[in-house]
């Protein structure tokens, strides 16, 4: 008699268990992500209202903008400044700033044409010197900051007016170096593109990934007796992911296809966003982000966690210089001059990751850059002269910091309650 009702009780458990699994469905992940966006976990949320939004009010204005051609120039154009604010990311992470990659990158154009072309080293060996200086240059500010406690702010400002005169040095009275047009560098740069069939496979694998990834999470989490990912959600997600992303390719592949130098910058994102996310390494660096001292105190070698952020953040300055080189097919004095600092910067912060440290991720660069050179892009297009397209960036800046901070404090706020 004593072993009926523990007979009869357990699976009325098991079968209640399963209704709260099963509970965890779409309509429950909805829920969970209107929650997470009124708990102020915003992440990717506005940059896509901001793109969708650009596209209509620009495509209604000048059909041109959407063409697959022009937005294959836009492509072309977004991955010079995009690798640029990978950089940025990584600084931002951590809290700081690096005011000098525009700087960075123009002296890294520089040298690969004055060691290329004036003194006749390869172009691979003049590549990889300009990117050992942008690496060296990123570890004397790590040195400054973590020897002397000089703000990162003074250092890296300072570094822009050092680095820009150098740069004005070495390019010499010519002020500008044309590079060989039919060189392979310049053709990345300009012309190459990605077969159709390759761009239409790597549309596959985002898709493919997150399903790997979500049934490794979901077989753990049940092993574990948690609740999980419903697999209906789990596919839905990836096969929307893929039928945007194929649809994309398709739309490109209309006109000239994805090129091969935006396919570089994907992959350093991507590169970066799993340093960020699966690897000690990125752990440390939200850790450091957010409580410096309390990281230290938990064993993470903080001196190292910024020298290697600042020496990731001007080497990959020092190769979007050298790509907007090949883009360009010369190294001038204007050179990472003008608005790269601004968009590089800007990039970072619209795409979501915070100015105040501890939150980010490498596609927020990838999507933030998309957003400047849409709005470059569409004011071009309407022949509108460059103040305005400074005084839009400005503003649309303005209002991602503005949301960055409203919600922090909403989840400070809901952290207390």
């Amino acid at each position: 008699m004593s072993q009926n009702p523990s007979s009869n009780t357990q699976p009325k458990l098991d079968r209640s268990d399963e209704r709260v699994r099963h509970d965890d469905s779409l309509a429950a992940m909805a829920k969970g992500f209107f929650d997470r966006v009124r708990s102020g976990d915003l992440g990717m949320l506005p940059v896509a209202v901001g793109l969708v939004v650009i596209s209509v009010v620009f495509s209604a204005l000048n059909p041109v903008f959407l063409a697959p051609n022009n937005l294959v120039n836009l492509l072309f154009d977004c991955a010079t400044v995009g690798v640029i604010s990978l950089g940025i990311v990584c600084v931002l992470v951590l809290g700081e700033i690096d005011l000098s990659v525009g700087s960075m990158s123009g002296l890294a154009s520089a040298m690969v044409g004055v060691l290329w072309v004036n003194q006749g080293w390869p172009i691979v060996g003049a590549i990889l010197a300009a990117l050992v200086v942008g690496a060296g240059v990123g570890l004397l500010y790590a040195t400054l900051y973590n020897r002397l406690g000089m703000p990162s702010f003074v250092a890296t400002l300072a570094g822009l007016l050092a680095l820009l005169g150098l740069q004005l040095y070495i390019l010499g009275p010519t002020g500008s170096i044309n590079l060989p047009y039919a060189s392979s560098l310049v053709r990345f740069g300009q012309i190459l593109i990605m077969p159709d069939w390759l761009s239409y496979t790597l549309a596959l694998v985002p898709g493919l990934v997150m399903i790997g990834r979500g049934l490794r999470a979901r077989t753990q989490r049940l092993a574990a007796n948690l609740s999980a990912q419903p697999m209906q959600a789990l596919i839905l997600k990836a096969v929307v992911l893929t039928v945007a992303l194929e649809a994309a390719v398709f739309y490109l592949n209309l006109g000239r296809g994805i090129p091969w130098m935006f396919a570089l910058f994907v992959a350093l994102a991507v590169l970066l966003n799993y340093g960020l996310t699966r690897t000690k390494w990125g752990r440390s660096m939200f850790a450091v982000g957010g409580n410096k001292e309390a990281a230290r105190r938990s064993g993470i070698n903080v001196r190292r966690i910024y020298m290697s952020a600042f020496m990731l953040c001007s080497t990959l300055a020092a190769l979007g210089g050298i790509l907007s080189a090949s883009r360009l097919a010369s190294s001038s004095q204007q050179a990472g001059t003008g608005d790269v600092n601004l968009n590089a910067i800007a990039a970072a912060v619209i795409g979501g990751t915070s100015l105040f440290g501890g939150r980010g991720s490498a596609y927020s660069a990838l999507l933030g850059i998309i957003v400047i050179q849409a709005i470059s892009n569409g004011l071009t297009l309407l022949n509108l002269s460059s103040s305005l397209r400074y005084m839009i960036t400005g503003g649309v800046l303005a209002i991602a910091v503005i949301v960055d901070s409203l919600a922090r404090r909403s989840r400070v706020s809901h952290g207390r309650a």
